[in-house]
């Protein structure tokens, strides 16, 4: 009787390291001067490619004036006094709209994401108001607080607090069983693990959430001065419009782009000396 013998074959699979790998201080360093030349270079072509078709005819200059000409007009504006007061007065109302929609939102995300029975008896109602436009609600504001600042921080206040409400409560609830069962395992009690467990296991998207309502603050308080405003940015916008005077609301449009970023950015900023435990996004994305 004969047989045969098979004999397996090992194949060792052997990786050089890469050029990351060799040198990670130095990638690092490319890699952050990359992201900053897109994020940079994409908005200066964009304004290239707008200041080119300006001056070539493509568009019409009077509907839609050069990024020169817009920059022109802004620092006019601002040198008169003109653009400061619009400014202030829209950061006024949405800090004063984003502060209270904040702290009434993490209250109420907090309640009802730890207590049962609270979510049971508020969610519904919560519910439905949160699908109503927020602007179907100025009239019901004008109303209770007439034609002063309370309308428009209230308005600012309510799309806030939706935003705020509905990701902390639900970042409460998705706490992983592991971090409460730890918690248990050291003999923690219902506040110490409110404290020490689901808050800062929730904190990262709360602050996500803050993020976005910062900008959603801008577009209702434009939108908000546009109907009852006499003076701010969307005041000045919708004025501006009106008499066809373009190059002053392609200013308004661009002043309220950049507070909208900067504030995020802010938000951003706070949220990561908050939560330093919390991977930044850039981090998110590589992983």
């Amino acid at each position: 009787m004969t047989g045969t013998r098979a004999f397996a074959t090992e194949q060792v699979l052997v990786r050089a390291p890469g050029r990351a790998e060799r040198d990670p201080t130095g990638s690092a360093r490319r890699r952050a001067v990359l992201e900053i030349g897109l994020a940079t270079g994409v908005p200066l072509l964009l304004l290239g490619l707008w200041q080119a078709a300006s001056g070539l005819g493509w568009i019409d200059a009077r509907l839609y004036p050069s990024p020169i000409d817009i920059v022109r007009t802004g620092g006019e504006m601002l040198g008169d006094g003109q653009l400061w007061g619009d400014i202030w007065h829209t950061t006024a109302r949405v800090l004063a709209g984003f502060a209270i929609g904040t702290a009434a939102g993490i209250l109420f995300g907090l309640a009802m994401g730890s207590v049962r029975l609270i979510q049971v008896a508020l969610e519904p109602t919560l519910d439905a108001l949160y699908v109503v436009p927020k602007l179907a609600l100025l009239p019901v504001f004008l109303t209770m607080f007439g034609l002063g600042e309370g309308p428009k921080i209230a308005l600012v206040a309510v799309t806030v607090f939706f935003f705020v409400w509905i990701s902390t409560m639900s970042a409460i609830i998705a706490v992983e069983d592991g971090y409460r069962e730890a918690g248990r395992c050291f003999g923690a009690n219902r506040w110490q693990m409110f404290r020490h467990v689901l808050v800062p296991a929730a904190l990262p998207q709360m602050f996500v959430a803050m993020r976005v309502a910062a900008g959603v603050a801008f577009l209702v308080i434009i939108a908000a001065e546009f109907i009852v405003g006499d003076n701010g940015l969307g005041y000045l916008i919708f004025q501006s419009r009106t008499l066809f005077i373009n190059d002053q609301m392609f200013v308004g449009i661009v002043v309220v782009a950049i507070e909208g970023v900067l504030f995020a950015e802010l938000v951003r900023a706070v949220g990561r000396r908050v939560t330093r435990w919390a991977p930044t996004d850039h981090e998110r994305v590589r992983s």
